[in-house]
């Protein structure tokens, strides 16, 4: 059930949760003050009722001993709705006003003198209508009376219902009102943050140099977006100072790595002198590496746009590849391709992407170049162990390497597909992870022609 309600929040938003609980609080505010105000207002008139009955009543009382007197006190009003009634000591009636006259006594109440009692009853013989009746106790000389005075309350029936349906109307139309209030005075003061999400989203690495929009209202929104826009200075100092080590350390590092090559050339030859030229190399790679993402974090890949032959790229790499791995078997099948972009980018790409398949392949390594609808696409496939569904996005991030790979034994430095996918992404292609047909890995180049 919690995790109904947490969903079913998460679906609606902010702006329908707050009026959808403005409109609950309304509804029961609204229900619980008319269920009061019926109530308070139906005391209220039922004590105006025995008040008209009681003085009524001590009127009948004070006639009793004068005829004529009491028949002008029992003669009723054209709006009276009171009937009167003065009982012996045996219950039986004397005198009744002309509404309820031969009637039986309207009451069963007998107080004794001096005393008043009320009860509310439906009378027959008023149309089967409730009435409030007091019951008066009156000591006279010619013994002890009872005056029954009843007054309809069909007239609090008809009030009450009024109330009754007055509040059924407009409590649903004042919840209703509150609740569209509440949903466009939300969204009005919610339209900052959505203009801040939507600045954040275009917010990315390589442009920290933007800001979120400040509201000109000093409330706590406007504190939100001046406290974000200071982490994003401080995140910006941060990642500059990040960038510009890379930069520095890196370009530092390519004297004294010349010099070492330079060395180990005068060195001669030797299982040594090879096994350190090969780090060497690596070192190289990896420099240049971190020179072209520093780049890349700066000011974005400057690409020099020329048409490009993707299958005399394709041959190239597959020269270089058989010579590099005699003991792999490479094949290329390339189809006259042409498209528009940087070719030394886009050969450092394919380049990535073979010496990875190179690395990885127990015997095979396939090339293939295909023109599509409106797109072009190379694909690289090897038969080695693959890449398992769940770390296929993983490769793209920078310095990752898969367990198998742990022990850079194969040269790899965990750079190589980032900058493959960050110089597809600058030519509009995608670059994608798939199984190839002998179980080991396909990766997957499209660009647009």
């Amino acid at each position: 059930m919690g995790g109904l309600a947490g969903r079913i929040r998460q679906r609606l938003g902010v702006r329908m949760r707050s009026a959808l609980a403005a409109a609950a609080v309304v509804a029961v505010a609204s229900v619980l003050t008319g269920i009061a105000f019926v109530v308070a207002a139906r005391i209220i008139l039922t004590g105006n009722v025995d008040q008209d009955t009681g003085d009524r009543a001590a009127q009948v009382a004070g006639a009793l001993d004068d005829e004529a007197a009491l028949a002008a006190v029992m003669r009723p009003s054209l709006r009276d709705r009171t009937v009167v009634q003065v009982l012996g000591p045996d219950g039986k009636v004397l005198r009744a006003s002309a509404l309820i006259a031969g009637a039986q006594p309207i009451s069963s109440l007998r107080p004794a003198a001096g005393q008043t009692r009320r009860e509310q009853r439906r009378l027959a013989v008023a149309h089967d209508e409730y009435y409030r009746i007091t019951a008066l106790g009156v000591a006279t000389d010619s013994g002890p009376r009872t005056v029954l005075v009843g007054q309809s309350i069909d007239e609090i029936d008809d009030g009450t219902e009024a109330a009754v349906g007055a509040l059924a109307v407009g409590l649903p139309l004042l919840t209703v009102i509150v609740g569209v209030a509440t949903f466009l005075f939300v969204g009005r003061s919610l339209r900052p943050v959505d203009a801040m999400r939507r600045q954040a989203e275009t917010i990315t690495g390589r442009n920290l140099h933007r800001r979120l929009p400040v509201p000109p209202t000093n409330d706590e929104i406007a504190a939100l977006a001046v406290t974000m826009n200071t982490m994003l200075h401080r995140i910006e100092a941060a990642t500059a100072a990040q960038r510009r080590f890379v930069a520095d350390a890196s370009h530092e590092l390519r004297s004294p790595l010349s010099t070492v090559l330079a060395g180990l050339d005068l060195v001669g030859e030797g299982p040594h002198v090879t096994r350190m030229r090969m780090e060497s190399d690596r070192m190289a790679r990896l420099i240049s590496d971190l020179l072209l993402l520093a780049r890349v974090d700066e000011s974005g890949l400057q690409l020099r746009r020329e048409d490009v032959d993707l299958d005399d790229l394709v041959y190239l790499e597959r020269e270089r590849l058989v010579a590099a791995h005699p003991r792999l078997r490479v094949t290329a099948r390339a189809a006259p391709v042409r498209v528009s972009g940087d070719p030394h980018h886009l050969q450092r790409v394919l380049r990535n992407l073979v010496d990875n398949a190179a690395r990885h392949a127990e015997q095979t390594v396939e090339i293939t170049v295909a023109a599509l609808d409106g797109t072009s696409e190379i694909t690289v496939a090897d038969d080695g162990p693959g890449i398992a569904e769940e770390d296929r996005e993983r490769v793209f991030d920078r310095f990752v390497r898969l367990d198998e790979d742990r022990s850079r034994t194969g040269g790899g430095t965990g750079l190589g597909l980032p900058i493959a996918r960050d110089i597809v992404a600058a030519h509009g292609g995608t670059l994608t992870i798939e199984t190839s047909p002998s179980g080991g890995t396909l990766v997957r180049l499209r660009l647009p022609k």
